[in-house]
């Protein structure tokens, strides 16, 4: 992503030091650096960075509109909560905002906001109540899961949704109904005749080990993680498949409500357990800063031993009234806070480092690690990202390096300990050949990654575009996982997309780990998916740049593949009429436009196409 054209000794200058016209860049660049983060992290459920190296991006463009708020931008990051809502699902208006959180990474971050709260109150019997010894706050563990908001009315379920943008989120409805924690009707009394409960959706470690073994032992994908599984599972298009996968509610919010129902949170979250709700048990009612402090540094050393995975509390003023009269900044509340756990971190020796060429040709480093324990979580693979990023920590083979696991993040190394470095460890020479198929690895001006230019020769490449060909934003075949692709293009039974739609039941039947029963599953799955969706078929090719919202937008604009197609191969001018048909798709501009155009220039890929549509 280019994160603006701002260098980088100003987007590392301190504050008070920056120009007018270097602050203006340096916002700039914030709006871009971030938004670009929040995508990955709520609409694709895929962050890059972890949660503190993010909050230094927000906090450092607050404090520079804080100085120059003349200069603040119509697009700024303090105006927005997450990331735009995915094109698959219909939208759904947040009648009441669903607001972000200010967030603390230290006790002192936690007193300065309480303090803030006590500033903000003037009348002797308020003050009271809010000094640092005395204030009341209910403390929730803060579930690493996707956020969603049910509305009841007269009792009944009749709307789900996901946070989305804050303002506009997704109807997920048919695929919360599948939830056995969240109730179809509200039980008890005493609810209000309109309510919208708000909670995370989320997966236990346990459940989650379970399904990804099943799927590795089928070779099939694999989730990275408890909360990506959920997302991904909340989103499916076909509620059944939701309804397959062990997911749960925890309730801790609300939205809109016709009536009050509660004076206090505690009181709140008793209300929703009445109402069948699960509540989280490890939540408590505090009485000052210093219990709450002490409260979070105890649950953070017993979160390994919880079944499901939390990156930090919550801190909420119980008194409604006094959450009431603090009320809202643009993207959080006043009176609540959470106060996040540190990356979990571990040190181990770097035994290797390991190239991976992708679909698209980039070498990626991986460090190769004696195994070690994250989080709960056995490493023995962490992403270096490119050769710039090991020439500065200077990571050598044989170091003892820090690794990092924060979140939804995989795996990272953040450091190395300098001072345990071995005599014999060895400096890594990137490789300038792919070292997969032998050609040129050129890094082009302005990139950080070197790409194999070996294209369709490079049988990395290869497998792992026909990965993504069947994989489960795309053509999602059942049975036909990573480990399979692998060994049939091995064994030279595929080679191209249309060569799945040949396979025989008889010939896989003989393989070792096949049977009659199993291959022809398999044939089934794969004759169930020779037709999709438009969108979907338009992902699974490949094209550098088109994405899922990409290719959605692509679908909804032509309509057909055989438009599409048409256009595309009608669109090789630039100043042609269909080129500029292209241009008029939201979010497409020439770079990626040449991207596509490029795509049905090559005359294999043209040929790949015209056999999947024999098939």
């Amino acid at each position: 992503m280019k994160s603006g054209t701002v260098a980088p000794d100003i987007a590392a200058r301190a504050i008070e030091l920056l120009t007018e016209e270097e602050a203006k860049g340096e916002l700039a660049r914030l709006a871009a650096e971030i938004a670009h983060h929040d995508q990955l992290y709520y609409a694709k459920d895929a962050p890059e960075i972890g949660d503190a190296e993010y909050d230094r991006l927000r906090q450092r463009n607050q404090a520079i509109e804080a100085r120059f708020p003349e200069l603040i931008r119509s697009d700024s990051p303090s105006r927005r909560v997450g990331a735009a809502p995915a094109a698959g699902f219909s939208k759904v208006t947040h009648r009441v905002p669903m607001l972000s959180l200010e967030n603390a990474f230290a006790a002192e971050d936690v007193r300065d906001f309480f303090a803030g709260v006590r500033n903000f109150f003037r009348r002797p019997e308020d003050v009271a109540r809010v000094a640092e010894d005395a204030i009341e706050v209910m403390a929730e563990p803060k579930i690493d899961g996707l956020s969603a908001a049910l509305r009841y009315e007269n009792g009944r379920l009749v709307l789900g949704a996901t946070r989305g943008d804050g303002v506009t989120g997704e109807d997920i409805t048919a695929n919360i109904r599948t939830l056995e924690t969240v109730p179809e009707r509200l039980h008890g009394r005493g609810w209000p005749e309109t309510i919208e409960i708000r909670g995370e959706v989320y997966m236990e470690r346990a459940a989650f080990m379970a399904f990804n073994a099943e799927r590795a032992a089928a070779g099939e994908q694999v989730f990275a993680n408890p909360r990506n599984f959920a997302a991904g599972s909340l989103r499916q298009l076909d509620p059944t498949v939701t309804a397959s996968r062990p997911l749960k509610f925890f309730a801790y919010a609300w939205g809109e409500t016709s009536d009050p129902f509660a004076r206090t949170q505690s009181e709140a979250l008793a209300r929703f357990n009445d109402w069948g709700f699960s509540v989280n048990p490890h939540s408590k009612l505090c009485r000052g800063v210093d219990e709450l402090i002490a409260y979070h540094d105890d649950l953070e050393g017993r979160r390994a031993e919880l079944p499901y995975d939390i990156d930090g509390v919550v801190y909420k003023i119980n008194d409604l009234e006094l959450q009431n009269r603090l009320g809202m900044r643009s993207r959080a509340p006043r009176w609540a806070l959470a106060h996040k756990f540190a990356a979990e971190q571990a040190q181990t020796v770097m035994r290797d480092i390991m190239i991976t060429v992708g679909r698209q040709g980039t070498l990626t480093p991986t460090a190769v690690l004696e195994p070690v324990t994250v989080g709960g979580v056995v490493v023995q693979r962490a992403t270096l990202h490119n050769e710039d990023e090991i020439q500065r920590k200077d990571a050598r083979i044989g170091d003892t390096v820090i690794v990092q696991r924060a979140g939804d993040v995989i795996p990272q190394i953040v450091g190395v300990v300098l001072e345990r470095r071995p005599k014999e460890a060895t400096a890594y020479d990137f490789p300038d050949h792919c070292p997969v198929c032998g050609s040129l690895a050129v890094r082009e001006p302005g990139m950080a990654a070197r790409r194999c230019t070996g294209g369709l020769i490079c049988a990395a490449q290869a497998v792992e575009r026909l990965k993504h060909f069947v994989s489960r934003d795309n053509f999602d075949i059942e049975g036909l996982g990573e480990k399979h692709i692998s060994a049939f293009w091995q064994d030279g039974l595929i080679r191209q997309p249309g060569d799945i739609f040949r396979l025989n039941a008889d010939e896989i039947a003989k393989r070792e780990g096949w049977g009659e029963v199993s291959a022809n599953k398999l044939i089934a799955a794969i004759d169930e998916r020779r037709r999709i969706a438009l969108d979907r078929f338009i992902n699974a090719l490949g094209i550098p740049q088109v994405g899922q919202a990409t290719a959605r937008l692509l679908a909804r604009h032509y309509r057909s593949f055989a438009a599409w197609r048409h256009d595309m191969e009608a669109a090789q001018h630039p100043e042609s009429p269909a080129r500029a048909h292209l241009l008029d798709v939201h979010g497409i501009g020439e770079d990626m436009a040449a991207d596509i155009v490029g795509f049905f220039a090559e005359p294999h890929n043209r040929d790949v196409l015209d056999d999947l549509e024999r098939e």
